[in-house]
């Protein structure tokens, strides 16, 4: 090749050898260079020609694919395809250069730079910002780095994944404001940067246009069309994969700035280059067959190249379509007939495709270039081609957005990208990965189109809205289907078929979002609001909508399969027709824009014309189905209701004829009676599926687009149609016209009757909501979201963002309103209290919530919005409670109260209209009738029928007509009103008017009919009555039919009358039923008379009402009607009567009379209402209070049998936890009762009893550090944690050097293990059968229904509490009481006891015969020991060794001890039997485990016993030189010799041996404080204690005395070689604290202190002697006189000096020396080590979790990109363990170590088995315990107190302490298993 080369640039010289590699490097800079001269002399033609040829040479593009298809199969050909690519790349390296260094040139290239703009691209799931403060565009996102550059304190801003992709818009001033640009992009750095030499990018302008076409070329070359079954997925991404290295060339060019992408930009748009270059002219072969291949792809695009649209546009109209018939787009031609035939088999052929309506769009044939026509005239629109078909490659696309901040390629992308829309939406739709498709395509789009300024200029030059909606009126015809709506047979409407993948997977969501983005501009908008052509195509587009997800109500079996097709039909309304409605009506806020408004009103009404004709609707919408997709009614109510509110319109102006009113109702009110019949469980045999329609309908984010305008359109319709046609409709509807009868039976021919009393109050609910509804008709943006906001909180407390989520927004993000926004915030302040988080001991976490203030309960509480806002009706239900317990609290209402009746909104004066539906004889008559029907106690009638009676009686008067003022003077004779009922329609004159007869119609069973008609007793006689009493009274049917026909003919559409010959055929009654007749009945009231009578029965008693005017004339004067009352029936009865009595003087006379009639008159002194209703309460009150009491007492007695049964939890004179002993002493015999059989009795050696136990390894021990600071989480790469100052790793390494120069089997007696990985043993307290255990275990297994624990490892939970558990600690038996005798002090000398100790720790220790007992110990050890793992366990190095065994026994004891130590805060000082002593197993666990180890005898001459009581002769020391020797006595850890000797005694152990064991171990450790006090000081401080002590040492007391037995231990030490050396290091270890006498005893006490503590809890657990509880100061001489280490007249000495406890066996001095002398011979040779083993740090403080940081943002950003240090990727789930600080990956397949997942094995072995894991990427904490899992909660919590899991929310999160330091009270007391309910197997995978 380098030969061709250089063939090329020298002309015509002769073929050069090959030359090596390194002189091809040179020889390829040496070109490089040579051409660069060439081309910058003035003529540069030949250079020119020569670097063509060159280029020609170097880029062909035959070979390397040619290579790369054979290569593939041929199993990599040679050199492999990658080789040839590489050189050419290198090549363009260099010649870019110019022969300088690629780097270099990069460098140079850089320094032009002007930055004005970050333009970083990212892919999906990268975390970035948005800040809603600093957002123009909602769209708006920045990258974290200029986040946090930049300066947003106090901002509302969030942190999200991104899900598509996206670009930092840092410095973009379209699209955010400058103040939140960061610090590198807010100098407008253009200016100052110098102007670029001409001669830098020379080369490129010249190399980059062949580079480019070469990889058009490779495109071109490698697309082979899909055949249609199989997808060539694969292809595709060979090509691109081969590739991949030059699309990253060009990346990478971008990533060089300003200066690099202007040359770019240049080469892409070029159409002259793109010319010379493609046209596939000439005569090179290569270049031709490129350019057919690129040809055939257009084709089979189904796009035209415009010059040959003659060739293949007309003469072969099938061409290409056998290659593409892939989801009806059929083939290469353009033509509309053939985008018809769409291929049946997509559509399973059933639904008559056939018979399609085509939708003609505006224009053929604007529509035809839209579609069809793709000319390309420069490489950029070409690689869009290529891009898209290839769908989208990642490295392309992000290329392609790489290059936007360069303004002039922004433009000509923008406009390539539109002109290839309708291309993109095919290839989508044929898309087997649509989802990333359209992620990919959202990505690109959303950084086009948010910038306003670029959408205009497009939308003007190239026609972007046309080409839009075009765009998606196609997308959408290509699933359309037959409409069944109304009228299947001869429907002529088309509807979108939800079922198809388009819907279903969302697939036209990146073009309806754009669509969506574009309209959020305003001057688009405006011109698409403007364009007459476009609004007619777009109702087009959603009238497809308008009728989908039809539902037929099943009548017979249950639906077998239930479509799930309704989430789509939601999703498609909201997303393809509310939002861009939403958009739209942004923009029409101002009187200007009526015009807009107008024209959209129109075209929708003419869309709603064609949708009823096409449907044939006449006036009866078809029984039993129902569609609540109704977009075309939802955009006119919704453009209407702007209009009004904002426009100024007036609304007639823009309102239909009454009949196209009546027709608009129908369908929304059908939807709230099919609302109705469905919580009716009407529509239950439609499956669950329906029920979620509903659901649906009402649900925050669908509300607004939905019910809202819905309810509204209802009530526009209302306010202008005829009041009595539109009341009978809703009857109608909701199917309850028969039951508005007088009559006591009816027959209802079209509704069951257990659905009537639900469909009944449905129907009155509707009409309250309808008429109380002021959401759209008069209230203000903050009076709406103040009313949403109460409904919400009063239905449940509930968080910030679970408000936000309720609360409906509108769906447009320019509206304003946006959550979180400055009037959100204030509304919610307004009316809500916050709640702190709090913490339940049961430890489940509360949220921050917020709950109403009681001023919101007291005035603002409206049932009505909380109706029409509740998904679930139980949350009704929920309001009403917290209500009547607000109530009740407050002493405002002590009984059942009603939903309050609240004042409205006062109604704009468009919608007054409204009102008359309250004035109508119509309701009135059906309230009149219901009253009735309740006073009778008819059936099917319910309180809260009652309620919404009374509720629109209420309305009614609140808003009557003012005809009224002179009623007296025009009250005419009765015998005016022919009319039936009422004389006129005002209800306040309708009230009073009495109906005496009625004629009903009922079934001849009924006891109506046996009466006599009544006698004409009556001034009328019978014949007038019956004309006006009771004439035609209930046809309701009949009455609307008549309105209707009136309607009609005033129209004057006489044609029309002859389509209806529809007269109430279908309510007659079917003949089964039986015959109904006439019955007339008496009935002799009024509305006014009826309310009176439901007074007296709702309090049941006789004329309980009294008109209060009677006594308090002021009442009418001035009446206090409150705005808001709370009350029940009663109050709400007397409220109307006083509204009514208020209104007219007629009805207040009347009201009397009825009054005076009811009740016989009585002497003047009467109770006056008031006192009676103060009587009443207290009469109620006095009930109330028997029936509390009761319950009290019966609850008391239940509690307390429970009690017993549930035995004496805290009994607090027993040790052993959990049994009942009665008075007399002499009972022997512990008793326990076990939980599953209910038996007490003793436990015994055939049939013991056990504790149930937790058994856990724990590793908190090992946490302890000596300062009490917790160390921090690291959040830098310098903050780093070690291990080494923990308590296990400085055992560790005092073992393991015990180890190195001692014996082993000596040292596994001279520490304990267990720091980490001990045994943690602990019970809830409650006994069992060791039996019944085994079949509670048995049944369990059986029962696998209960998951969380695993049986076969053991695991339980305790049968009474439910507590986890994992075995039984046997019980021995024995007596409680035997501890006394054990106890009673003996006078033995010390002496005497040591003798007897040694004697009895000689007994061998024979395991007891075989009984039950001991296997059961046996078993119970078994599962101590594997509790924990092997590693913790041994640590012999003879593997296996019974050394072994004994130290893990007695270490087990340690570890208990010290973890109840700590559990009661690492000292003793608040004494008595704490909770764990309570709880505490200790006592049998001790018998257990002493049982075990008195079968491993010492051998005598080992036994540290001896050397701590015994003088020894000098010469045994001699003895063992060749082997290692013992541990020196002084280096042993004197409470494990504690725990040896105790252990190894039989059992129960006496008191006095107790006591002399500790005698003897004090002595011992008061010494090894002296000597590492020694050690601790330096020289000098030495030989002054020294001297000093020595003078002392013949005094009586030089035994008990500091100062002399240091002076000793020095004086014995120095003979030894422990203080030489005294090197630089030595300093390190001295103190510098000059040591005084205080000092000294302040350390002394101190080192002895935790052996105190340890022997006294010890003593307590072992004899059940309670704890002292004292000062912290005083805690020594405390415990060591409860210890009886200390005489009792000791006490009084003032100053209290540790030495007075000693009791020394043997003579002090001589032991002492005894125990030097062994370390002296150790530090002959060891003098380090010697001193390093002396120093104990005993102090070690409480363990605790790491310190986190204050905000949670400092954790996530360090820890989400850091690497894992294993497998040095970024893990896809970062944990951090919150122990010990290390960083791991969760679920990372890539640590994973022999099927163990990184986070269980750390769990193993930084907790043993317990790790707590902070998840960084959601905040929440885990722990993993043993083999299951829990999810713990979040520690951080925003500013409103709630968690954010996933950081979903992405809002700033803080530490809230009182969580962490539940967490960490947790972790040390071990209960995570009993606290955290929900746990789960991890199965190692975590």
């Amino acid at each position: 090749m380098a030969a061709a080369a250089a063939a090329a640039v020298g002309g015509p010289q002769p073929p050069q050898p090959e030359l090596p590699a390194a002189g091809l490097a040179l020889d390829k800079a040496a070109t490089a260079a040579h051409l660069k001269a060439a081309l910058s002399r003035p003529d540069n033609r030949a250079g020119a020609e020569e670097l063509q040829a060159l280029l020609e040479r170097v880029l062909s593009a035959e070979r390397p694919l040619a290579a790369a298809a054979d290569g593939e199969e041929a199993g990599g050909g040679g050199g492999g395809p990658g080789a040839a690519e590489e050189e050419a790349l290198e090549w363009c390296k260099c010649l870019l250069a110019g022969g300088g260094g690629y780097e270099e040139f990069c460098a140079a290239v850089r320094a032009y730079d002007p930055a004005a703009l970050c333009g970083l691209v990212w892919t999906a799931n990268f975390v970035a910002y948005r800040c809603r403060t600093c957002g123009i565009s909602p769209c708006m996102s920045l990258c974290a780095e200029c986040f946090h550059q930049g300066d947003h304190t106090g901002h509302d801003f969030n942190m999200f994944r991104s899900q598509a992709g996206g670009a930092c818009d840092c410095g973009d001033s379209n699209v955010m404001r400058e103040s939140g640009f960061c610090r590198r992009h807010q100098i407008k750095s253009s200016s100052n940067i110098p102007c670029v030499p001409k001669d830098l990018l020379m080369m490129s302008e010249f190399v980059l246009p062949r580079f480019i076409f070469c990889l058009i070329q490779y495109l071109r070359e490698g697309y082979n069309e899909p055949a249609a079954d199989v997808p060539s997925e694969k292809d595709l991404s060979k090509v691109l994969q081969l590739l991949e290295p030059q699309i990253s060339f060009l990346e990478d060019l971008t990533k060089m700035g300003g200066a690099m992408r202007s040359v770019l930009t240049q080469v892409l748009t070029n159409q002259q280059n793109y010319k010379d270059l493609t046209s596939g002219l000439g005569e090179n072969t290569c270049a031709k067959k490129s350019h057919e291949k690129y040809l055939i792809a257009l084709k089979s695009s189904g796009l035209t190249y415009p010059e040959d649209k003659l060739v293949y546009g007309i003469q072969e109209p099938s061409a290409g379509t056998s290659t593409l018939a892939v989801q009806g787009f059929a083939g290469a031609t353009g033509t509309l007939g053939q985008l018809d035939s769409s291929d049946e088999e997509d559509q399973d052929g059933s639904q008559g495709l056939g018979k399609r309506k085509r939708v003609k769009l505006s224009s053929s044939t604007k529509d035809q270039s839209i579609m069809d026509v793709l000319k390309h005239k420069s490489f950029l629109e070409e690689l869009l081609f290529w891009t898209i078909k290839y769908e989208f490659p990642q490295k392309m696309v992000t290329f392609l957005l790489n290059m936007l901040p360069d303004q002039e390629y922004k433009v000509a992308f923008t406009k390539t990208f539109v002109q290839h829309y309708a291309f993109i939406m095919k290839t989508l739709k044929k898309s087997h990965e649509s989802d990333t498709m359209s992620n990919r395509i959202v990505h690109i789009s959303v950084q086009l189109f948010s910038n306003e300024e670029l959408a205009r200029q497009v939308t003007e030059e190239c026609q972007l809205l046309d080409i839009m909606v075009t765009v998606l009126l196609y997308m959408m015809e290509s699933c359309l289907i037959k409409s069944e709506l109304q009228d299947e047979e001869n429907s002529l409407h088309v509807v979108v078929n939800c079922g198809e993948a388009l819907l279903k997977n969302n697939t036209y969501w990146p073009l309806v979002s754009d669509f969506i983005n574009i309209l959020s501009h305003q001057s688009v908008a405006k011109k698409f609001l403007e364009d007459h052509g476009l609004l007619v195509t777009w109702m087009n587009f959603v009238s497809f909508f308008q009728g989908m997800n039809l539902n037929k109500r099943e009548l017979n079996e249950h639906v077998e399969f239930e479509s799930q097709t309704y989430y789509a039909a939601f999703a498609a309304e909201l997303e393809a027709c509310a939002q861009p409605m939403w958009g739209l009506l942004s923009h029409c806020k101002v009187r200007e824009t009526q015009e807009y408004t107008r024209n959209v009103v129109r075209y929708c009404l003419e869309a709603l014309q064609d949708w009823f004709d096409a449907i044939n609707f006449v006036d009866e919408p078809a029984p039993n189905q129902v569609t609540f997709h109704l977009p075309l009614h939802r955009y006119y109510a919704m453009f209407l209701s702007k209009a009004v509110k904002c426009q100024e319109l007036d609304l007639d102006s823009v309102l239909p004829d009454q009949e196209m009113l009546m027709k608009l109702m129908i369908h929304p009110l059908q939807i709230q009676a099919s609302l109705a019949e469905i919580h009716s469980n009407m529509w239950v045999r439609n499956g669950l599926q329906i029920k979620g329609q509903a659901m649906t309908y009402v649900q925050s984010h669908f509300c607004n687009s939905m019910i809202d305008p819905d309810i509204y359109l209802l009530q526009v319709c209302a306010s202008r149609l005829d009041p009595d046609y539109f009341i009978s409709s809703v009857f109608e509807r909701f199917k309850v016209v028969d039951l508005l009868t007088m009559a006591s039976q009816h027959q209802n021919t079209v509704l069951d009757a257990e659905h009537e009393r639900s469909m009944l109050e449905g129907a009155l609910t509707f009409l309250v909501i309808l008429l109380s509804l002021r959401l759209h008709l008069g209230m203000s943006d903050d009076e709406i979201l103040r009313a949403e906001m109460v409904a919400q909180l009063c239905m449940n407390d509930r968080t910030h963002s679970s408000l936000i989520h309720h609360i409906p927004e509108n769906p447009n993000p320019k509206s304003g309103i946006i959550p979180g926004s400055y009037s959100f915030e204030s509304v919610l302040s307004a009316v809500a209290d916050f709640k702190a988080p709090v913490f339940e001991p049961g430890g489940s976490m509360q949220q921050g919530m917020y709950t109403p203030k009681a001023e919101v309960w007291d005035q603002e509480f409206d049932p009505v919005m909380v109706i029409l806002r509740t998904v679930y009706r139980r949350d009704v239900q929920s309001a009403m409670d917290r209500y009547t317990a607000f109530l009740k609290q407050n002493g405002k209402f002590p009984g059942n109260p009603w939903p309050p009746y609240k004042k409205r909104t006062p109604l704009h004066p468009s919608y007054k209209g409204l009102m008359r539906l309250l004035h109508c004889k119509t309701l009135h008559i059906v309230l009149f009738t219901l009253l009735y029907k309740i006073l009778m106690d008819h059936q099917n009638l319910s309180e809260h029928v009652l309620c919404m009676v009374l509720y629109l009686i209420e309305l009614g008067l609140e808003n009557s007509a003012d005809e009224e003022a002179d009623e007296e003077a025009s009250v005419c004779g009765p015998e005016r009103c022919h009319d039936s009922w009422f004389p006129g329609s005002n209800l306040v004159a309708n009230m009073r008017h009495f109906i005496n007869y009625v004629r009903v119609r009922v079934p001849e069973t009924a006891p109506e009919v046996k009466r006599d008609s009544p006698a004409s007793t009556s001034s009328d006689s019978l014949g007038s009555l019956q004309n006006s009493g009771t004439a035609q009274v209930f046809s309701l049917v009949a009455e609307r039919r008549k309105k209707f026909q009136e309607i009609i003919n005033r129209s004057s559409n006489e044609a029309n009358q002859v389509v209806r010959p529809k007269t109430s055929s279908k309510w007659s009654a079917p003949g089964s039923a039986p015959q109904l007749t006439t019955a007339i009945l008496e009935i002799k009231e009024s509305i006014l008379s009826l309310l009176i009578k439901l007074h007296h029965k709702l309090s049941g008693k006789q004329n309980s009402y009294y008109p209060p005017w009677l006594d308090d004339i002021e009442i009418l004067i001035q009446p206090e009607i409150p705005k808001y009352s709370h009350g029940d029936g009663i109050t709400a009865v007397e409220r109307i009567l006083l509204k009514a009595a208020l209104q007219s003087r007629m009805n207040k006379r009347i009201i009397e009379e009825i009054c005076r009639k009811v009740t016989p008159p009585v002497p003047p002194r009467k109770v006056t209402a008031a006192e009676k209703k103060t009587l009443d309460k207290e009469e109620r009150r006095q009930k109330a209070r028997e029936r509390q009491q009761k319950l009290l007492a019966e609850f008391a007695s239940r509690q307390k049998s429970f009690m017993e049964t549930a035995m004496d939890v805290d009994s607090p004179e027993n040790d052993i936890p959990m049994e009942i002993t009665t008075a007399e002493p002499q009972v022997s015999e512990a008793v326990y009762d076990c939980v599953i059989c209910g038996q007490s009795g003793p436990s015994s050696e055939d049939r013991p009893t056990g504790l149930v136990v937790l058994l856990q390894a724990s590793s908190v021990l090992g946490q302890c550090r000596d300062n009490t600071e917790p160390k921090k989480l690291p959040i830098t790469e310098e903050e780093q944690i070690y291990p080494w100052d923990t308590c296990a790793a400085v055992h560790d390494v005092r073992l393991s050097l015990l180890q190195r120069y001692f014996k082993d089997s000596s040292c596994l007696l001279a520490v304990s293990i267990g720091w980490e990985g001990g045994v943690y043993v602990q019970t809830c307290g409650h006994t069992l059968h060791i039996d019944c255990h085994k079949s509670y275990m048995e049944s369990l297994r059986n029962d696998q229904v209960l998951q969380g624990f695993s049986v076969d490892k053991g695991e339980f939970t305790c049968p009474l509490c439910r507590q986890f558990a994992n075995s039984v600690l046997p019980c021995y038996p024995g007596s409680n009481m035997e501890n006394n005798l054990w106890q009673r002090p003996s006078n033995k000398s010390l002496q005497d006891l040591i003798k007897e100790v040694e004697e009895l720790q000689g007994r061998p220790g024979a395991f007891p015969s075989e009984t039950n007992l001991s296997k059961e110990m046996e078993s119970v050890m078994k599962d101590i020991k594997n509790t924990t793992q092997k590693k913790y366990r041994d640590y012999s190095k003879t593997p296996g060794s019974p050394d072994n065994d004994f130290l893990f026994m007695y270490s087990v004891a340690r570890t208990n001890l010290e973890l109840e130590l700590i559990h009661r805060g690492g000292n003793l000082c608040s004494g008595g039997a704490s909770t764990a002593g309570k709880r505490s197993c200790l006592n049998q666990l001790f018998h257990v485990l002493a049982l075990h180890m008195r079968l491993y005898s010492i051998d005598s001459d080992f036994n540290p016993w001896r050397k701590l009581t015994q003088l020894e002769e000098m010469n045994s020391q001699l003895g063992n030189e060749e082997q290692q020797p013992e541990v020196p006595i002084l280096y042993h850890d004197v409470t494990s010799l504690l725990l040896i000797q105790i252990l190894m005694m039989p059992q129960p152990l006496r008191k006095d041996h107790f006591t002399c064991i500790v005698k003897v171990l004090f002595a011992l450790l008061y010494t090894q404080a002296l000597v590492a006090l020694s050690v601790k000081c330096n020289e000098e401080d030495r030989s002054a204690w020294k001297h000093t002590g020595a003078l002392k040492k013949n005094t009586c007391d030089a035994e008990k005395s500091y100062k002399v037995l240091l002076s000793f231990v020095i004086s014995e030490l120095s003979k030894g070689k422990l203080y030489h050396e005294e090197g630089a290091q030595e300093c390190a270890m001295v103190s510098p604290i000059a040591w005084s006498s205080e000092s000294m005893e302040k350390y002394l006490q101190d080192f002895c202190l935790p052996f105190l503590r340890i022997t006294s809890l010890l003593q307590h657990h072992l004899f059940g002697e309670d704890l002292p509880s004292c000062q912290e100061e005083e805690e020594f001489s405390v415990l060591s006189s409860c210890l009886g280490l200390l005489p009792t007249f000791y006490q009084t000495e003032h100053p209290f000096i540790s030495a007075s406890c000693l009791d020394w066996p043997v003579p002090a001095f001589d032991i002492i020396a005894q125990w030097c002398s062994e370390i002296n011979s150790f530090t002959e040779r060891h003098a380090e080590q010697g001193k390093a083993l002396l120093i104990q740090e005993s102090r070690w403080k409480l363990p605790h979790l790491l310190q986190l940081p204050e905000n949670y943002n400092t954790i996530f950003q360090y820890y989400h990109r850091k690497t894992c240090s294993v497998c040095t990727k970024v893990p896809k789930d970062p944990a951090v363990c919150l122990v010990c600080g290390t960083f791991v990956c969760l679920k990372g397949l890539c640590c994973k170590q022999q099927s163990y997942c990184e986070c269980v094995l750390h769990s193993q072995n930084c907790g043993a088995g317990t790790g707590i894991f902070l998840l960084v990427n959601a905040s929440v904490i885990i722990i993993i315990r043993g083999h299951r899992f829990c999810l713990w909660g979040s520690v951080y919590l925003d500013a409103h107190g709630e968690e954010d899991r996933d950081l979903r929310r992405g809002k700033p999160l803080y530490i809230c302490k009182e969580r962490y330091k539940v967490l960490e009270q947790q972790w040390i007391s071990h209960t995570f298993d009993h606290i955290n309910k929900r746990w789960g197997p991890h199965y190692n995978g975590l």
